[in-house]
């Protein structure tokens, strides 16, 4: 039972680092592959005249899943900050990228798509022939995409239990520590827990000494000298 704690600790920081890890990969696949050539293409222009070459991006092909990329590397901000019910919901919204991104690759490498494409990329007028695509790009795509979909799931079912940042850092909550210029004190305070740009807590006022007894037979209390007169 002592055991447990630690190791699903440490099974929970694995598994977030491994989701994490998928979700940095399937974006920045997506972006690469986004600026790589997926088809080639040429222009018929009649008599004998050489046909116009035509090359088609990612980009051009599949623009959607390219932007889809950034946005799944700005989820990984989010999810690393989002805690609970929040970072779940981030889960759900890299899934649709993922989801999105996918489709967005099958629909902009079909035939019918990428000869409309390049009739419009190309200046000449004529008709399209000899496309060929490189296929090797639209599929690291999709696995890009399909790791956005993967990490996303992972997120939504399972990203309430994984560590959240640190609330040691929080100015409420941290002990605090003098101000210092020194690189390696900050980084001292940080480790610890406290906060360096917070002002030292105002020291607490010394105590007044204690007044010592007066010996025996003497009195603080200024008395006036018996008139020894009196009887």
């Amino acid at each position: 039972m002592t055991e447990h704690g630690p190791r699903a600790a440490r099974r929970a920081r694995a598994e977030y680092g491994a989701v994490l890890a998928a979700l940095a990969a399937g974006a920045g696949v997506l972006l690469g592959a986004g600026g790589r050539v997926w088809a080639r293409a040429e222009i018929a222009l009649g008599g004998r005249v050489a046909p116009a070459p035509v090359e088609l991006t990612g980009q051009d092909a599949a623009a959607p899943a390219f932007a889809l990329g950034l946005a799944g590397l700005a989820a990984l901000a989010a999810v690393v900050a989002a805690r609970g019910w929040a970072r779940r919901a981030v889960g759900a919204a890299v899934a649709a990228f993922g989801a999105a991104a996918l489709y967005s690759v099958w629909q902009g490498t079909r035939t019918s798509a990428l000869t409309a494409l390049a009739a419009e990329q190309s200046t000449a007028q004529g008709r399209v022939e000899a496309l060929r695509v490189a296929a090797q790009w639209p599929a690291l795509a999709a696995v890009g995409a399909a790791l956005l979909v993967a990490a996303g799931a992972a997120i939504l079912l399972r990203g309430a239990a994984w560590p959240g940042m640190s609330s040691r850092y929080d100015r409420h909550s941290a002990p605090g520590a003098a101000r210092s210029s020194d690189p390696a004190e900050l980084w001292k305070s940080l480790d610890s827990g406290a906060d360096p740009t917070l002002d030292p807590p105002d020291a607490a006022a010394p105590e007044a000494p204690a007044r010592e007894p007066a010996p025996a037979g003497r009195s603080d209390a200024h008395t006036e000298p018996k008139n020894p007169k009196e009887p």
